[in-house]
């Protein structure tokens, strides 16, 4: 936790305070901008939208609800909610612009943070119910990394953007992950009869 806390303080006071990383982030997103298959990188792009990712959230909440989870389904949508409630004042705060307009308000990245936490949220709720329960972690990271391929390629965001949204959401995801696994501790202290 500290450490994801420490590395999004650094990179919010690089971009905030115009440190030497802002500048080899802005050297590296023009540089990457425009490169691999537009189409794809757009689809890539396009998995961080609220119209996308929120569904597949939504669907893991109801089929956890199915399964008797309460306590983890509302901890997903209370995570949720806290995405705009934190990019949007953090937005304003920093105003930065972004690589391919002077409009401000790219960092932190929102299509970032609603990919990372809704796919995040999906697969720490679905896990249990799982065979191969290591699967859904490493979806939501492939979802998420895609996600933010597809910003940067498509010059939505600077790569920092992304990443600083990335460093916000594991801490967002913090109190799911706590809670999946004191559900885990507690049903494996249950005696079996």
């Amino acid at each position: 936790m500290s450490g994801l806390l420490a590395l999004f303080a650094l990179t919010t006071w690089q971009i905030a305070a115009d440190g030497p990383l802002r500048g080899l982030d802005e050297r590296t997103g023009r540089a990457l901008v425009g490169h691999g298959p537009a189409r794809l990188a757009e689809f890539l792009a396009d998995l961080g939208n609220v119209q996308v990712a929120l569904p597949v959230l939504g669907c893991a909440i109801v089929w956890s609800l199915v399964r008797g989870a309460r306590r983890e389904p509302f901890t997903a949508v209370l995570t949720m909610a806290a995405v705009p409630l934190l990019v949007v004042p953090l937005k304003d705060w920093i105003a930065r612009p972004g690589p391919l307009t002077d409009a401000t308000g790219y960092y932190p990245s929102g299509h970032a943070a609603t990919a990372a936490v809704a796919y995040g949220s999906a697969a720490l709720l679905l896990a249990p119910y799982a065979r191969r329960s290591w699967m859904m972690p490493v979806a939501a990271v492939l979802l998420t990394a895609a996600t933010g391929i597809g910003l940067v390629l498509r010059g939505y965001h600077w790569p920092l953007d992304v990443l600083g949204s990335w460093f916000l959401c594991g801490l967002l995801l913090l109190p799911l992950v706590l809670s999946r696994r004191s559900r885990r501790r507690s049903s494996s202290r249950t005696p079996s009869c």
